[in-house]
């Protein structure tokens, strides 16, 4: 069930990126990192994530000077994110701005890394051949 106040943020901030999350989006946009689909602004949970690659639950956040301030926050909402089953990664708005293709080869790793699986429940206490300790 989506919350229509997170939504109608999100629109918000859709219209008033960051220069710096306006480069990375020309960079992201139209599948043009290995035919990855990005959103920009994506309502997860009561969150509002930069940029999200849905179907690799990848998360890209990118900060400025005020997250320095606000750190106990962004590691609250990483951690939910995470529980979620989301990857996040954080890049500072100097790198997207000085090392773009540097930035681009981190999330393009990211999205060819296979995420780890979360064992299901029927193979937890088994071991690696499938037999019960």
């Amino acid at each position: 069930m989506r919350n229509a106040n997170t939504q109608q943020y999100a629109m918000q901030l859709r219209k008033q990126l960051t220069d710096a999350e306006r480069h990375l989006w020309q960079h992201l946009r139209l599948r043009q990192l290995g035919g990855h689909r990005f959103r920009r602004q994506v309502p997860i949970s009561s969150y509002i994530a930069d940029f999200a690659c849905l179907d690799a639950k990848l998360i890209i956040e990118v900060d400025g000077g005020q997250h320095v301030e606000e750190a106990a926050y962004d590691q609250q909402r990483e951690w939910a994110l995470k529980a979620l089953g989301y990857r996040v990664i954080r890049f500072w708005n100097d790198a997207v701005f000085k090392e773009t293709e540097a930035v681009l080869q981190v999330i393009l790793d990211a999205l060819n890394e296979t995420p780890p699986s979360r064992p299901s429940p029927a193979s937890e206490g088994r071991r690696q051949d499938g037999s019960r300790p």
